[in-house]
């Protein structure tokens, strides 16, 4: 039985540091270089027309995961299963389903590694047993999504390895490359900003993303989509790091998460009241 995400617990202290944001490109692109993933995205996300809403959706389904409680997960679990079920289509001239057991638990092994990985970058390693614990706690939210358990290894070395092993069949794919294009023409965030102001945020945004996909994904499969990386880029991104890892000294460990937390139980109290999650949220 996993231990249960409270205050203090290896889950609950990594999964919503501010930190993790920094791999949010990452994320979506090992998520995508996943055929079936990938298959699914094209045909049936909005995330090009509409990514920033659709990033707020993401993030406030990722914050009711570890900080909404057993209830809490267990009903967005229930609806994401419901959103994805009618999620199929031909890719390769075969038939897909966004709740193909691999592609589904691929997607959540990329939401596993991603606070590990902004902590070996921008933080401290996890310990051993830090690891342990969070990755007990982390296949448990998996059971909770519908994650199968012959679908994850049941160790953290194990669990390296098949990530390391996945990754090494994934290469170029159109999704990837749409991704790639709408970050570097996304729209601006709010319509009330100026045309002229968000034309030059948007090319910092895009840079400075497209530089932490470079950075973070893993050196073979960013050779294989054909990304840049340079000993100047890896200065600087060695720079970025320090300069990070000094920023979070002067945040307390539990300030770290207050706003996945915060948003995580906004998210259940909507839910839990239709009538508000529709004011406030866009359907």
């Amino acid at each position: 039985m996993a231990p249960p995400v409270v205050r203090g617990t290896a889950a609950w202290r990594y999964f919503g540091d501010f930190r993790d944001a920094l791999l949010a490109g990452q994320v979506l692109v090992l998520q995508v270089a996943h055929p079936i993933v990938a298959a699914g995205v094209r045909d049936h996300s909005d995330y090009r027309e509409d990514p920033w809403t659709r990033l707020t959706r993401t993030v406030a389904s990722l914050s009711i995961y570890v900080y909404g409680g057993t209830k809490g997960a267990q009903a967005e679990a229930d609806r994401l299963r419901k959103l994805h079920r009618s999620f199929t289509g031909t890719a390769d001239g075969r038939r897909y389903s966004a709740l193909d057991p691999g592609a589904y638990a691929w997607v959540h092994a990329t939401l596993v590694m991603a606070p590990v990985d902004a902590q070996r970058f921008f933080g401290r390693p996890m310990s051993a047993s830090e690891l342990d614990e969070y990755y007990a706690q982390m296949c448990g939210i998996g059971r909770i999504l519908g994650v199968r358990e012959r679908d994850l290894p049941p160790t953290w070395p194990e669990f390296e390895r098949y990530y390391r092993e996945t990754i090494a069949g994934f290469g170029p794919n159109e999704t990837i490359s749409t991704l790639f294009e709408t970050i570097d023409t996304v729209r601006k965030p709010f319509s009330r900003m100026s045309d002229r102001r968000w034309s030059r945020l948007q090319k910092g945004y895009s840079s400075a993303q497209m530089f932490l996909i470079r950075a973070t994904i893993p050196s073979e499969l960013r050779a294989r989509l054909g990304l840049q990386w340079t000993e100047q880029d890896a200065r600087r991104f060695s720079r970025l790091c320090r300069a990070t890892r000094m920023l979070a000294t002067l945040v307390p460990p539990p300030l770290r998460t207050v706003l996945m937390r915060a948003i995580g139980k906004l998210n259940v109290w909507l839910r839990a009241h239709p009538w508000a999650y529709r004011f406030f949220v866009r359907s």
